[in-house]
């Protein structure tokens, strides 16, 4: 089969744990991810985000994939030590990754070292910028600014805008 980009859209960012997440989906199903798989993945963030350190403002982003089989992910990327990103991920619906079986509803915490795959990894670079934009260059950080900042792409590769 050969390589197709994915549909790319925002989910109103949620406070979670303390934290402000911002939230991509990734599907190739064009009427998006299912409710049920969305609301699985996200009561499993709050396991998946760390403890505020304090001193970095506690922003954190999130891509929820689901696979064009059974597979559906949960990457959390979160803001730390000030320019640093914790990730974390959780996956259902794949047994060959720990999964109990192939219901994409059931989350459980990925432990490999994994960062995402090339359909995830697209909000990273923006999210970089973006973070780079409103919180260290300023002279007072904007982590409104930031949280209102998502990368706006219909789809995972191509051309890119920030709103």
């Amino acid at each position: 089969m050969a390589f197709a980009e994915k549909l790319l859209s925002v989910a109103p960012p949620v406070e979670v744990a303390g934290r402000r997440v911002k939230r991509y989906h990734v599907t190739a199903d064009p009427s998006g991810i299912a409710p049920e798989v969305a609301a699985a993945a996200y009561a499993l963030l709050p396991e998946l985000l760390p403890e505020p350190d304090g001193t970095t403002p506690p922003a954190s982003f999130s891509v929820l994939h689901r696979g064009g089989d059974s597979g559906a992910y949960l990457n959390t990327y979160s803001w730390v030590w000030d320019n640093v990103l914790h990730c974390s991920i959780a996956v259902a619906g794949q047994p060959g990754l720990g999964c109990p079986d192939r219901d994409p509803t059931r989350f459980v915490r990925l432990e490999r070292p994994w960062i995402g795959c090339v359909w995830e990894l697209p909000p990273l670079a923006h999210e970089r910028d973006a973070w780079v934009r409103h919180m260290l260059a300023p002279d007072r950080p904007d982590l409104d600014a930031y949280v209102a900042d998502s990368l706006r792409s219909p789809r995972t590769g191509g051309t890119r805008a920030h709103a």
